[in-house]
């Protein structure tokens, strides 16, 4: 229900930004078990929605958050604390799903439709999401998927979407708002 309220609202609903204390990553290096499972309970969804969005294969997101997770435990001793752990996590994230695509052609903003006919929703128990999931898929561009999931789902501000995609916050604004318009008429059309 949460990435139907986000869509179906016009008013965005509030989220608690997630907070990840930087010193869990040296907790982690040193193997400390509790801290691994404190960052993932609070980064998990975060990092399996910017997968799907990415790979748009609901397999390989998992696969992909998975490898972040192992990467992270193996290289937290590495982590130079700077204020922003998600940019840290992100990146690793992205290039595992680099690697996944082995081609950067993927990600080129244009619809993939050989993409969109793998992706299995069937694992989402909640059939407003599934429905609003699949008509993102079906009708949005790669970059409007993105952008709407990491922040519905993901609860990531609009400038800290921004900096992760590379983009100007205002591009970030005008393609959030222009793919949950296509998203609240294709619904409406449907329901």
């Amino acid at each position: 229900m949460m990435i139907f309220a986000a869509v179906a609202y016009d008013e965005p609903q509030k989220k608690e930004t997630v907070m990840i204390e930087e010193s869990l990553f040296s907790r982690i290096g040193a193997g400390e078990k509790d801290a691994f499972c404190k960052l993932y309970e609070q980064t998990s969804n975060i990092v399996f929605s910017y997968a799907l969005a990415l790979l748009r294969n609901r397999e390989d997101a998992e696969d992909a958050m998975q490898e972040t997770f192992l990467k992270i435990r193996a290289a937290a001793h590495l982590y130079v604390p700077m204020g922003k752990p998600m940019a840290w996590i992100f990146t690793i994230a992205r290039n595992i799903c680099l690697e996944k695509c082995g081609q950067k052609k993927r990600f080129s903003g244009e619809p993939l439709d050989e993409a969109k006919e793998e992706i299995d929703f069937s694992g989402i128990k909640d059939r407003e999401d599934r429905i609003v999931l699949e008509t993102a898929f079906r009708v949005l561009s790669e970059e409007e998927c993105w952008i709407i999931l990491l922040h519905a789902v993901s609860g990531l501000r609009h400038r800290e979407i921004g900096a992760l995609l590379r983009l100007p916050v205002s591009t970030v604004l005008s393609k959030y708002n222009r793919g949950l318009k296509k998203l609240r008429k294709e619904l409406e059309e449907k329901l």
